[in-house]
């Protein structure tokens, strides 16, 4: 039973699963806004939400914890342009915008972007 157990599983083992958010999270910093499932932009909202709160703590420690998850650019454009602008803003840093459905499957499509 799944009992108190957070999250969408996708289809997908762990590993493929992480790999998603991941991927998910270097395009969200680096184009600053991504069309994906409804779904996949729900599951990454809370967890580039941590990733930028950590951010907005620009030190070495928090550079290297961004790291383990993100490319150097990520980190680099996560680190110096985006997070100093949310200094003031404690929290709500994404927001989600929901699209038509996919014409091929019918899947429910959204827009998950950072907020200026």
């Amino acid at each position: 039973m799944r009992k108190g157990r957070k999250g969408k599983k996708f289809g997908r083992e762990r590993s493929q699963r992480s790999a998603l958010r991941r991927h998910l999270g270097v395009a969200l910093a680096l184009h600053r806004s991504v069309v994906t499932t409804e779904a996949k932009a729900r599951a990454l909202r809370p967890w580039i939400e941590k990733i930028i709160s950590h951010a907005r703590k620009d030190t070495v420690a928090t550079r290297r914890l961004l790291a383990k998850d993100l490319t150097p650019a990520a980190v680099r454009i996560l680190c110096n342009d985006i997070a100093p602008r949310y200094m003031s803003r404690s929290g709500g840093y994404t927001r989600l915008v929901k699209l038509p459905v996919r014409v091929s499957d019918g899947a429910k499509m959204a827009k998950i972007e950072l907020v200026v």
